[in-house]
This record gives C-alpha cells, sequence and structure tokens, in this order.
C-alpha cells in the first residue's frame, strides 16, 4: 500500500512539474552515460584483464592488483607527493580565494572592484597546456623568473629542474590560476550577510576588523566549511594533465602523483587492470576523506553536505 502511494506521489509530482524534469534530463542522460555506466568497469581492477578475451572472461585474481601497489617500492613516494601537493594546495589556496574575496567585499569604487574581479577570474579560462608553457618559459635560465633572482643577487638556473623549487612553482601557479574563480562563491556568500549587523557594529564601536573576524568570518563559515569538505574530497585527486606537463625526470621523486603514475600504467605499459586498481584505491580514499570531513563538520556545529 505504501508502495502504491509512494508511486503515485511521484507520478503526481512529474505532472506537476514535468517541465522541470524535461529540463533537467539531459544533465540526468549525461550521468549516467559517464559517470555511471563505466562504473561496471572497476571489475577489471580484480581481474588481469586482457582486451581481446573481454571483462566476462578475462581471468580473476582477487586482490593481487592492490597488494602489487602496496608492495610497489615507488609506493611511498607517490603517495607522499601526493599528499604534500595537495595539502599545500588547499592550505594556501582556500585561504588565498576568502581572502581576495573579504578584501573585494571592502572595495567601495564599483569600477575598480569589476577590473580587478575581471583580472583575477581571467587565468582560469586559459587553457592548461598554455599556463604550463608560460610556466616553462618563465622558468628556463633565460627567463622571467630568473631575471627577478638575478636583480635579487642570486644566480640563474633552470627552475623546474631543481626539485626544492617544485611544489613552489606548483601551488603558487595553482594559486594565481584558479583564486579569482573560487573567491566567486565567498563572495556570492558575503553579499547575503545582513547589513544591520555591521551598522549595529559601528555603533558599538566596532572597527573593520573586528567587524570582519565577529560578523563577516561567521557569516560564510557555513560556505567555508562545505568547500573545506569539497577539497578534502578530493585529495588524492592532484589533476595529471598539469604535473604531466610540468615534471621532468630529474624532479620526478618530489613531482610524481597517483594520477600520473596511473596514466604511466594504464596507456603506456598498457597494464589496465592494475591502473584500474590503483584509481580505485584513491578513489576510496578521498570516500574516505569526505565522509570524515563532512562527521566532523557536522560534530563541529557546522553545515554538512548531507
Amino acid at each position: 500500500m505504501k508502495k502504491i502511494l509512494r508511486n503515485e506521489i511521484i507520478i503526481r509530482d512529474f505532472h506537476r512539474h514535468k517541465y522541470k524534469y524535461i529540463l533537467i534530463s539531459p544533465v540526468l542522460i549525461y550521468l549516467a552515460l559517464f559517470c555511471y555506466k563505466p562504473i561496471y568497469g572497476i571489475i577489471i581492477a580484480f581481474q588481469k584483464y586482457r582486451p581481446s578475451l573481454g571483462i566476462a572472461k578475462s581471468k580473476w585474481v582477487g586482490l593481487d592488483n592492490f597488494i602489487r601497489f602496496f608492495d610497489d617500492p615507488y609506493f611511498g613516494q607517490i603517495l607522499r607527493n601526493t599528499f604534500s601537493i595537495s595539502l599545500l594546495m588547499l592550505l594556501f589556496s582556500m585561504p588565498a580565494a576568502i581572502l581576495l574575496a573579504l578584501l573585494l567585499n571592502e572595495v567601495k569604487c564599483s569600477i575598480f572592484k569589476r577590473f580587478v574581479q575581471t583580472i583575477t577570474y581571467m587565468p582560469h579560462f586559459i587553457a592548461t597546456v598554455v599556463i604550463c608553457g608560460l610556466i616553462t618559459t618563465y622558468c628556463q635560465s633565460n627567463g622571467l623568473f630568473n631575471d627577478i633572482v638575478i636583480w635579487f643577487g642570486g644566480e640563474r638556473s633552470n627552475l623546474l629542474a631543481n626539485p626544492d623549487h617544485f611544489y613552489t612553482i606548483y601551488v603558487a601557479s595553482g594559486i594565481w590560476q584558479n583564486v579569482g574563480w573560487s573567491s566567486i562563491i565567498y563572495l556570492a556568500a558575503l553579499s547575503g550577510i545582513d547589513q544591520e549587523q555591521y551598522e549595529a557594529a559601528k555603533v558599538d564601536g566596532a572597527g573593520r576588523i573586528r567587524q570582519i573576524w565577529y560578523i563577516t568570518l561567521p557569516g560564510i563559515m557555513p560556505i567555508i566549511s562545505m568547500q573545506l569538505i569539497l577539497n578534502l574530497g578530493k585529495v588524492l585527486s592532484v589533476g595529471y594533465e598539469k604535473i604531466l606537463l610540468l615534471y621532468q625526470p630529474l624532479t620526478y621523486e618530489v613531482a610524481d602523483v597517483i594520477s600520473t603514475y596511473v596514466y604511466r600504467k594504464g596507456m603506456i605499459d598498457a597494464d589496465y587492470s592494475f591502473s584500474t586498481a590503483v584509481n580505485l584505491f584513491n578513489s576510496i580514499i578521498n570516500i574516505i576523506f569526505l565522509l570524515t570531513a563532512n562527521r566532523l563538520s557536522k560534530k563541529m556545529g557546522q553545515s554538512g553536505l548531507f
């Protein structure tokens, strides 16, 4: 009886909002075909997959691919590199976006504010390959960054070939590329704060710093917590495109991450089962981080994703 009633409610809701359902149907079809249907391929992580045999006839090996990954001499190195780059990006990129949003929120000249927003948004729309080409050119011995180093009394060198500089270059360029775009959501949250709170704070004698600390930051804290949860949910998903375009043999020890390792094993070595197992391990760790961060956020009294 309950099932029939539930079906009637769903049918009635569909007829009432049929145009909304039609509007979102392309997105649902896209998700079904390109996000959920391929999940079936995870099975090959537990097989010794051969394209000639297909998934149905390939030999089942259980957890052998995972054990092989854990026993790999590069396991510790790529895991360390992945965590290091992800956490550095998280540690510096989120505060940079929040700071930019707070600074733009204080600007009263709308023309200057729009100009700064446009300039900071632009790098986000530049293709990764172009960004990496610029970085490679500027980091060469005769590049712009070396001219700056010489101006401060240093010596010329290929900065990208130095493992000590790779994290700095990667994180700094990532912030430059995404800080403007990432600040949009915080600017939207700032616009929703009740302005009467600021007026009351002024009457009580609170300066701009105290207003930001006691009104602005608490006002956008739910957005900050949700963004933090989402970022922790992809902590091991360091984009392989930028790494592949920037790293070289001299920096493998600090630049090789899980995604580039999967690319080499899957696309170059054609070891599909092993690369799928590594990527599945990566996804499981990301899910654990996401659920843990969501649970901690709720325990601390902040908003959660679910």
